[in-house]
């Protein structure tokens, strides 16, 4: 395996837009030509958009964006403006008296951290779209992972800065890239020594209280859980996959999370993990499987790593 651009991955382009002041964006994954494409919602609180789409036993067999947004289940709107920008461009499903772009997208929830009131719209969805033409997508306090947080079992009082991942990798022809943006309930611990990177500070916030071990310590406590958590993403591959094989894949990928995300897919996370395939190399699925948890949890390390302090919060740069 060897690490490679995620521009790289032909036929897939990836933009941001944001707005710093307000903690929210929005990223845009473009395939213009059709991807296969399947969805794994695992938390107990999503906010989603043409999931449905992408069961098996529906019609349509490619989309032409996934939209990963801020903004809670206002942030949907932010699909309306890729279906703007990709309607100009001619691409869609063919109707008969024009193209429908199918556009599929979830929302994390970052109300708190900046102003309630805005979110990701239509505007800023065209916005993304449009930035994806340069398909050069920075990492950290960027689109969807502007106002990205974790660590979040106290509510406020432990929060850290996350951000947006971005890792993508090679075996032989067969390539695989993810995104995806950390806002998650507990803590993230890196892929391999599973130090912990980012999550609950402890009261003096000079370092991590440890979510889980805090978790077990009141076990018998009832009490209603911080409900501002998700993390989204979407998995890219040049492989020629079905919808069935799609939505598998999006199910193992989430074997990425469970490596780097502690606890993880709780009742208060909305985890969602979209996978677009562009249909170029023949692959075996278990292997590719591999390979995409791999790639998952890695970016998920880079979403924690490459975020920087914002909005009061330290991030894991605060203490390397």
């Amino acid at each position: 395996m060897k690490e490679i651009r995620i521009s790289q991955i032909k036929g897939f382009q990836i933009g941001h837009a944001q707005n710093e002041a307000a903690a929210t964006g929005c990223t845009a994954i473009l395939c213009k030509q059709g991807a296969c494409a399947g969805v794994d919602v695992r938390g107990g609180g999503p906010a989603s958009r043409e999931t449905e789409l992408l069961r098996p036993v529906s019609t349509a067999e490619e989309i032409h964006c996934v939209m990963l947004s801020g903004g809670s289940a206002f942030g949907l709107a932010a699909g309306d403006g890729a279906m703007a920008y990709l309607e100009e461009q001619g691409v869609g499903f063919d109707v008969g008296i024009g193209r429908v772009p199918l556009v599929c997208g979830a929302s994390l929830f970052d109300l708190e951290i900046g102003a309630y009131d805005i979110r990701p719209d239509k505007t800023m969805g065209y916005a993304a779209c449009q930035d994806a033409e340069r398909n050069d997508p920075a990492e950290g306090n960027v689109g969807v992972g502007t106002g990205a947080t974790v660590g979040k079992l106290y509510n406020m009082d432990g929060f850290m800065k996350s951000g947006l991942g971005i890792y993508a990798a090679q075996v032989g022809p067969v390539q695989v890239g993810v995104v995806i943006a950390v806002n998650a309930l507990g803590d993230i611990v890196d892929y391999d020594t599973k130090e912990i990177l980012a999550g609950l500070l402890n009261q003096e916030k000079t370092g991590f209280a440890d979510t889980v071990k805090t978790f077990y310590e009141e076990i018998e406590d009832t009490r209603s859980l911080w409900n501002g958590n998700t993390t989204i993403g979407c998995v890219i591959t040049n492989a020629r996959l079905t919808k069935a094989q799609c939505n598998k894949l999006a199910s193992i990928g989430h074997n990425g999370y469970a490596q780097t995300i502690r606890p993880v897919h709780t009742t208060a996370d909305g985890d969602t993990l979209f996978v677009m395939a562009s249909g170029e190399v023949e692959v075996n699925v278990d292997a590719l499987g591999a390979l995409v948890t791999e790639c998952v949890g890695r970016a998920i390390n880079r979403a924690a790593l490459m975020a920087r302090p914002a909005y009061g919060l330290p991030a894991a740069c605060s203490f390397r």
